[in-house]
């Protein structure tokens, strides 16, 4: 980057002309004026206050560089050029006590491009033959495109006198012993032919020093027609230079914190969704538009016995890397409550807890559903997330009606888990609020508007396919838009589960009630084209319901599902869940499950609220597998 001002631009180069009153507040321009005693110090003070100010400000390096250069054009250098170590390393805080071998600096462009950088080891044409030993040192210069000539590549050695000032960290006058050379080595002709811009006092060049390594230097320079530069000035152009540095340091630091974050949150999001049979999904999640401000919001899809998928999303509130490590540990406490399969009141119940005993401060938000393609219900539980979508099969489209619920992270609040049909063809939308909630309207505006994206009501046409949908939601808030916020969106259309792939009954607890569960899979194998597997099926649907009619008081149920596995569930209305346990010699009961968990490839337990379900499940030969289901 460089600053270059003409003197019809420049009023302090020839006398002409008002200077704005912001540049006039900055620094005194004619440094041979009268001052009053003490004036000069004041103006100096006055002027380092703003200007540090200024270069503070900036939030990145584009930013950092573009508020050094309007805080020293022209109100203390007609032009500056500040070369930077090339590449600028972030995020590491290891000291570094010597130059490596090579250093590459560049002159950072506020209005281009870098040019393409050369191939290594070839000098800039612009630069002095270096001698191959010791190694040299290559800096790359990229000017301001309003100063033309400046050398693109310039070489330094190792042992030469701006690499030892460099080194030195104190900024020096153009006129110091021997720098003339490295300064026109520097900055090619701006210091060379004449008419261009002098050296002498008129020419500072400040080492920029990060708090652990060489960053750069900052050159800066006058005109003939202005006073030259003062031993106080050295003291000014090194403050501009320190600050620059911090400055720099601070946004590759910043700029390195956003990137771990926005790596820690989309590693911690799902790298792909299930494909669970009865469901067809599709997401979309897609970062705020300032990168640093990466947030907490995920979505997640876990596949539960008994063909279920539970369907999650959250948000942590905040923007930072903390938002998004509490993300990733709710998320995986999410997985490991699924994995229990426990209704959604109680996963939010103990995600409540987990929250506390890790000392989360950060508040969630969270809604945990399952859906069941067989019984084609959805259950809903709500921990002060925004509701869901539902778009049914006709087009239409409603907001559902679950209780809103306390955030995770409060504690001490009781969850209410929500029932409702599930019909096929429905289509089930999750979101955070940074799909609904804008500078321009509240939140449940935004929530309407999304309803009014989504729903085609009246018209006999097929859903569109997922993917439509989900750009349909996002709107104008799509790759590229405008955000405050992240947004994450989980789309679930409910196919169902085959009816001719499930054969269910209820039985009386009667002694003689293994009995006629054996009979009644042999026939539903039979219709399914499983006869192989008849034998070891039969073996442990008598067992798991032998077990059941112990303790059941009322009817049990049994259930046979076909998918790429056999599954059988028997349910009854006591709430003590089956355990493996050693049986002794004499002992008549206990085997059991050891046959079960022998032969099945899976096998569980889960409560309901009026009971609980044992579970195993069978691999079905390949064979049968291609031949498919058959409808009976």
């Amino acid at each position: 980057m460089a600053r270059h001002r003409t003197p019809d631009e420049d009023p302090g180069a020839t006398g002409g002309g008002a200077e704005p009153a912001e540049r006039r507040a900055l620094w005194p321009r004619d440094a041979d004026a009268p001052r009053a005693p003490g004036r000069p110090q004041t103006d100096r003070l006055r002027y380092l206050d703003a200007a540090t100010r200024r270069i503070a400000a900036g939030m990145d390096l584009d930013e950092t560089l573009r508020e050094l250069d309007a805080a020293a054009v022209p109100a203390f250098a007609d032009a500056i050029f500040v070369h930077l170590h090339d590449p600028l390393l972030g995020g590491e805080e290891t000291e570094e006590r010597d130059i490596p071998d090579p250093v590459v600096l560049h002159l950072h462009p506020l209005q281009r491009h870098p040019p393409e950088r050369p191939a290594p080891g070839l000098p800039s044409p612009d630069a002095e033959a270096v001698t191959p030993e010791p190694p040299p040192i290559a800096l790359r210069c990229v000017h301001h495109p309003a100063q033309r000539g400046v050398s693109e590549w310039v070489r330094l050695s190792v042992s030469g006198r701006l690499t030892r000032l460099l080194m030195e960290g104190r900024p020096v006058f153009g006129d110091a012993p021997g720098l003339a050379p490295a300064a026109r080595e520097l900055l090619g002709p701006v210091v060379g032919p004449p008419g261009a811009l002098p050296p002498d006092r008129r020419l500072i060049i400040a080492p920029l020093h990060g708090r652990h390594r060489l960053m750069g230097t900052l050159s800066l320079l006058r005109r003939p027609q202005r006073a030259p530069f003062t031993a106080d000035d050295l003291l000014v152009a090194s403050q501009l230079a320190t600050h620059t540095a911090l400055g720099a340091h601070k946004a590759l630091m910043y700029g390195h914190e956003a990137s771990v974050a926005d790596a820690l949150q989309r590693t911690m999001l799902p790298a792909s969704l299930p494909e669970p049979t009865g469901v067809r999904l599709a997401s979309r999640y897609l970062p705020a538009s300032e990168t640093a401000r990466v947030g907490g919001d995920w979505y997640d899809a876990i596949p539960l016995p008994g063909s279920r998928v539970a369907l999650v999303v959250g948000d942590v509130m905040g923007h930072s890397m903390t938002s998004a490590a509490i993300m990733g540990q709710l998320r995986t406490s999410v997985q490991a409550l699924a994995g229990l399969d426990l209704p959604p009141d109680e996963v939010l119940h103990h995600l409540d807890e987990q929250a506390q005993r890790l000392g989360i401060e950060h508040i969630a938000t969270c809604l945990y559903a399952v859906y069941d393609p067989i019984s084609h219900r959805l259950l809903i539980a709500n921990a002060g997330h925004l509701p869901p979508v539902l778009l049914l099969p006709g087009g239409k489209g409603e907001v559902l009606p679950v209780p809103a619920g306390a955030p995770i992270g409060v504690g001490g609040i009781d969850f209410e888990t929500v029932e409702m049909p599930a019909p096929s063809g429905a289509t089930l939308l999750l979101y955070t609020d940074g799909l609904v909630e804008s500078r321009g309207h509240d939140i449940w505006t935004g929530v309407e508007n999304l309803l009014a994206r989504v729903q085609t009501p009246g018209r006999d046409l097929l859903p569109p396919p997922l993917e439509v949908l989900c750009d349909q939601a996002l709107g104008d808030l799509g790759p590229g838009g405008s955000r405050d916020d992240d947004i994450a969106l989980l789309a679930a259309r409910f196919d169902g589960f085959p009816t001719h792939s499930v054969a269910y009954w209820y039985l009386a607890p009667q002694p003689e009630t293994a009995c006629r569960a054996r009979r009644l899979t042999r026939r539903a194998l039979h219709r399914w084209g499983l006869d192989p597997m008849l034998e070891t099926t039969e073996l442990l649907v008598s067992e798991v319901v032998t077990n059941a009619v112990r303790f059941a008081s009322r009817p049990i149920t049994l259930r046979l599902l076909r998918t790429d596995v056999l599954r059988c569930e028997v349910g009854d209305d006591s709430s003590l869940v089956p355990r493996l346990r050693r049986a002794g010699p004499d002992d008549e009961s206990g085997r059991g499950l050891h046959v079960v968990d022998r032969l099945a490839a899976h096998w569980g337990a889960r409560r309901l609220g009026t009971g609980k379900v044992v579970w195993f499940e069978l691999p079905i030969p390949e064979e049968a597998r291609r031949r498919g289901t058959t409808p009976g």
